[in-house]
Formats: structure tokens, C-alpha cells, sequence
């Protein structure tokens, strides 16, 4: 019977291939070899050692010494000591039982209606005009709470540019430019003007914001908590000098 032979089974082939290998499995095990490194272990010998040469601390013992105060002296003896015979009799007081019995009638204790006192609240302090709850109402203001507070601002606005004297910064003799004149005045709870004060670069424009915002006329007062309050406004007022 004859063996067959296949052509894959054949090595010849491969024996580049297998010599290859070889070749760079040598070259990876010489490579390891000349790279290994050993090192020696030196042990010691503990029973070597000599315990002759160690020299014995002496720790040097301390005491501590804690300072005792002497007790302060006893109060100096009365020079004369006098006995007084006390003659007062002293009356026992008898402790009465606040147990009660059944027999007892319980007395019962009417109690009229407690009326509840209700305090009003005063409010003294001037409240400011940007943060009372309803402002004061011009004459002739309407509207809701914001609208009726845009419109007392432009009615006051209105009432000074048209009541203010501007000659008067010409007449003192005040430089070119923009002038400012701060008043701050009070609407006291019966929407009056009150407590009227001014303050600028001259006292002739002062007297002459404190004229004309006095010529305002009589408001609603604010409210706080649904309470007439004080108001404190502060109005600016602007002026420009013209070149003469």
C-alpha cells in the first residue's frame, strides 16, 4: 500500500521560517543572560554583637517642691462681749390644710368677659416717600397707587418750573453750568407742608426753594398700615447758567 503525501504537510517549505524563530529565541536567552544581575546578601550575626561598650544613662530623679501658703489669721476677738436674754416668745404658726372634702360646697367664681384692648400703634418717625405704602395724593391726581405717586412727582415737577424765579442765579453772579438745589420738606398727616429745609450754592436760591415749594398746595396724607403718617420728600431742583 503506498503512503500518500500531501503537499501541505510538507515542512521544507517552512524552514526559513522555523529557523527564524530559533534564531531570536537564542538571541532573547543570551540577552537575558548577559542582563541578569545577582546581588549578595550579607547576613549578620546578632549573637556578634557587644553589649559592653553601651553605657548606662542615669536619669537624675526630680522633686518637686509645692508652695504651701500659710492660712490667713483669725479675725481679731470683740474687746467685750455683751449677753443679751432674749424675752421674746416666738408664736407658732399653724399651717391650715388646703385639702377640701366632699361635704364641702366648691363656691364657684363668675368671671365677667375680658374685653381685648387693642393699642394703636404710633408711628413718629418721618416715613420716606420711596418706600410708604400709599403716597400722598396731589390735587387732582387718579388712578392706581403707582399711577397717583408718577403724578404728585409731576405735579410738583410742574409747580417749580413754573413758580421758581431763574433770574435769580443771574442776578448774584453764579458761574455757567448746571446748579443744584436740594429741599427736602415733610407732608405731616393732614397733607400739609412742614419742616421745609434747602440746601445749594447760594442762600438766595435756597430762600427761594424754600418760597416756592411753601406754595404747594394741601395733599391727602400718606397712609401706613392704613394710618395717616408723616412723609419725607426730597426734590432736586436743576438750574442752568447761561453764559452772560
Amino acid at each position: 500500500m503506498l503512503v500518500k503525501k500531501y503537499s501541505r504537510a510538507r515542512l521544507t517549505p517552512h524552514r526559513r521560517v522555523f529557523f527564524q524563530l530559533g534564531l531570536a529565541l537564542t538571541l532573547l536567552i543570551i540577552y537575558i543572560g548577559i542582563e541578569w544581575k545577582t546581588v549578595d546578601r550579607i547576613v549578620s550575626d546578632f549573637n556578634t554583637i557587644s553589649l559592653e561598650n553601651i553605657e548606662e544613662e542615669i536619669i537624675p530623679m526630680t522633686e518637686r517642691i509645692i508652695e504651701v501658703k500659710p492660712p490667713p489669721p483669725p479675725p481679731p476677738a470683740p474687746e467685750r462681749i455683751e449677753i443679751v436674754a432674749d424675752k421674746m416668745e416666738i408664736e407658732e404658726s399653724v399651717l391650715e390644710s388646703t385639702e377640701t372634702d366632699e361635704s364641702e360646697a366648691i363656691k364657684t367664681i363668675e368671671i365677667d368677659e375680658i374685653e381685648e384692648i387693642i393699642e394703636e400703634e404710633v408711628l413718629e418717625k418721618d416715613i420716606p416717600f420711596a418706600i410708604i405704602e400709599e403716597a400722598p395724593v396731589f390735587p387732582g391726581c387718579t388712578g392706581s397707587k403707582a399711577q397717583k405717586r408718577q403724578c404728585l412727582q409731576d405735579k410738583i415737577k410742574a409747580h417749580v418750573n413754573k413758580k421758581f424765579r431763574t433770574q435769580i442765579a443771574q442776578e448774584i453772579g453764579l458761574s455757567s453750568g448746571k446748579k443744584k438745589v436740594y429741599v427736602q420738606f415733610t407732608i405731616d398727616k393732614n397733607g400739609e407742608i412742614t419742616n421745609v429745609k434747602a440746601r445749594g450754592p447760594h442762600a438766595r436760591l435756597e430762600k427761594e426753594a424754600i418760597r416756592v415749594v411753601k406754595l404747594l398746595p394741601k395733599m391727602k396724607p400718606g397712609l401706613q398700615r392704613t394710618r395717616p403718617v408723616r412723609v419725607s420728600y426730597t426734590l432736586p431742583i436743576t438750574l442752568v447758567v447761561l453764559d452772560h
